[in-house]
């Protein structure tokens, strides 16, 4: 068998100056040199932070209506899009007569991406994204953020869906027939 192709050209080794590694460290000593004089960029963290964009999107959180019920009926949607699966929730019936609500509701932050896929499809508006970003944990089991947690940095929104309106008007227990 024979071997076909041609001849590759090195380029010229430089001599040797280039051996001994002296240009590359001069240029990289020049290149110091240059940013030496150039306005610093440093933070000081904790005390300066940096202005985020209004769009920016931090952890999720859970959030409660005006009278301070839970906005979440645990229809799993959330959990079900999550592409990472950091979401669980497990159901249970809740004493108003409208829907089920989350017993538990845990978001794993080790593994949730901040995509916002649970608070584009949830329908109740129940989950949103903070503006928040700085995210610190001493153990694997503290960035596990259980219901309450969730709920404490959700606060209180408004609820443009009004899912108890018929029950607080005196509507039955058991809805329209």
């Amino acid at each position: 068998m024979t071997l076909t192709g041609r001849l590759v050209r090195r380029p010229p080794s430089g001599g040797l100056l280039a051996a001994t590694y002296l240009p590359s460290i001069l240029k990289g000593m020049w290149i110091t040199l240059r940013h030496m004089f150039r306005r610093k960029v440093t933070m000081r963290y904790p005390e300066e932070t940096w202005k985020l964009p209004p769009n920016y999107r931090g952890y999720p959180a859970l959030v409660r209506d005006e009278q301070e019920r839970v906005k979440c009926v645990a229809c799993f949607l959330c959990e079900f899009v999550c592409p990472p699966k950091a979401i669980r929730i497990e159901a249970q019936e809740i004493d108003t007569g409208v829907e089920k609500g989350p017993r538990t509701f845990d978001i794993n932050m080790l593994r949730c991406i901040m995509c916002g896929y649970c608070e584009e499809v949830c329908p109740e508006q129940a989950i949103f994204l903070t503006p928040q970003y700085n995210l610190v944990g001493l153990s694997r089991e503290e960035m596990v953020f259980p219901k309450d947690r969730l709920l404490e940095m959700g606060g209180i929104r408004p609820d443009p869906i009004r899912k108890w309106a018929r029950l607080t008007a005196g509507a039955p227990a058991g809805g329209p027939r």
